[in-house]
């Protein structure tokens, strides 16, 4: 039997709509590290850099850069 733990468990991949990111999180990518994996589409890049806001052509999380 497994025993998961929560301070460690990993957030469901795209569980949000709307993510915010910070500089120290770039390159951005969906799904982040942070998330669960094998469920979601495949990584993707997205240049959130220039505009302050990306969002994910697969699942259409929209991520905002934060500071």
């Amino acid at each position: 039997m497994s025993r998961t733990d929560t301070a460690t468990a990993r957030a469901p991949a795209n569980a949000e709509r709307r993510y915010e990111v910070l500089r120290s999180e770039l390159p951005l990518s969906c799904p982040t590290p942070a998330m669960a994996l094998w469920n979601s589409h495949p990584r993707v890049y997205l240049p959130v850099e220039a505009t302050g806001e990306a969002t994910c052509p697969y699942c259409g999380a929209h991520f905002v850069l934060k500071g």
